[in-house]
């Protein structure tokens, strides 16, 4: 309990009463199903009954919704009191942990309903919000700026892990050895990809404007999906004519599905499979809770156009629209393999346990899709899984070497 603030209970009553409703409507569609099969005639909608089974469930959905925004209005009216509990508790790491984790699994569904669990973007400096009301002192960054992106259900304090009984923090050693500022940002990793790349545009264009010092150098260290929202934004910047492009130097993917992952193709086969009966068909629901910035993952979505106007749980090929890495920044990519150096060419190209090889380094079979990392601008890290990337003191001394 110590981890919570006072003010997750209204977070947590908007959960409530979501899930109630989801679980009312997941009954009904399942009751309807078995008497379409019986030949009964359903309601106007694919889950809704009918007769007096129908007015039955639809005075408990009212019933429930009307308990839920009573509950939600009572504690709205505690929220001053809460607020000023809050301001006394400083963030845990297991709260921050949580809520990420939360937030990549259905951080839009958060937004879209105005839940206080859904994660702000935001550029942190040792642990505080930036902002052009809250600028760095000179005295504490230099004119190198190193922004360092998480990745899916994480946020910007698990970039310090543990390994050998110490601490790992790739930014923390490339701030110490070569004099770059880190800053991290902390984002919600549960929006579309490109949604993300447009607000990160955007912030980086106001952190330059109001950075204290002169910036020379300006370099993007991404884990993960953190790549991909990286490539949004460089794009999103460019089609806009923001000016902070023109002052970025290096671009570092950690471990980044730039291809898609299996394990968002194996979701979708679970969609397919269970709306394929009647039975099973309400049950889909369920499988389509993930969010859109999981389901992005599937082929490496970056641009809008890559899933505005599709369906993104129904199964189709490969339509993202190209994009290349962008001209005159130097690219660097590191991929992971659970593999030994030496075992067969089939066990190498499994990967890091959640990204394969060829997704992590760009290579695609179809041209206009294949990411040209320079041969040296490459690392391969054997015997090692997705997370561990982070730690691993290999990566740390080629991201030295790279940025020096």
């Amino acid at each position: 309990m110590g981890h919570l603030r006072a003010s997750d209970l209204r977070a947590a009553t908007l959960l409530a009463s979501e899930a109630t409703t989801a679980v009312i409507s997941l009954t009904e569609g399942v009751h309807r199903a078995v008497w379409r099969t019986l030949g009964v005639p359903g309601g106007s909608g694919k889950t809704q009954t009918r007769g007096l089974t129908g007015f039955v469930f639809e005075r408990i959905t009212g019933i429930s919704q009307w308990v839920g925004r009573g509950v939600i209005s009572a504690v709205n009216r505690l929220e001053p009191l809460l607020a000023q509990l809050d301001a006394q508790k400083t963030e845990t790491y297991e709260r921050a942990a949580v809520i990420a984790a939360l937030n990549g699994v259905m951080g839009d569904r958060l937004q879209a309903s105005a839940n206080p669990l859904a994660t702000q973007m935001s550029l942190r400096l040792h642990g505080r919000v930036l902002s052009a009301t809250a600028p760095p002192q000179a005295s504490e960054v230099t004119g190198k700026l190193l922004i360092v992106i998480h990745g899916l259900c994480m946020n910007d304090l698990q970039w310090t892990s543990q390994a050998e009984g110490g601490s790992v923090n790739h930014a923390t050693a490339i701030d110490a050895a070569l004099g770059y500022t880190p800053v991290y940002l902390r984002y919600n990793s549960g929006l579309h990809v490109s949604q993300n790349g447009h607000e990160l545009a955007r912030q980086l264009e106001a952190l330059l404007a109001y950075w204290p010092v002169h910036v020379t150098c300006l370099s993007l260290l991404a884990h993960s999906m953190g790549g991909l929202v990286a490539r949004s934004a460089v794009a999103s910047a460019n089609q806009a004519g923001l000016a902070w492009p023109k002052h970025l130097k290096h671009l570092v993917f950690l471990g980044t599905p730039h291809h898609g992952a299996p394990l968002e193709r194996a979701g979708n086969w679970i969609d397919v499979l269970l709306g394929s009966t009647p039975y099973s068909r309400p049950f889909a629901k369920l499988g389509q809770l993930r969010s859109a910035g999981v389901t992005d993952l599937r082929y490496g979505h970056v641009l809008d156009a890559d899933w505005q106007g599709h369906d993104r749980f129904r199964r189709k090929p490969d339509t993202r629209t190209p994009l290349p890495l962008p001209d005159g920044v130097a690219c660097f990519a590191v991929a992971a393999t659970l593999a030994a150096k030496r075992s067969a060419v089939a066990d190498r190209l499994v990967g890091d346990g959640l990204v394969p090889l060829h997704s992590a380094l760009g290579h695609h079979e179809n041209a206009d899709r294949q990411l040209h990392f320079a041969s040296a601008q490459q690392l391969i890290v054997y015997r090692t899984s997705h997370m561990q990337l982070l730690s691993s003191p290999l990566v740390t001394q080629q991201l030295l070497k790279w940025l020096a």
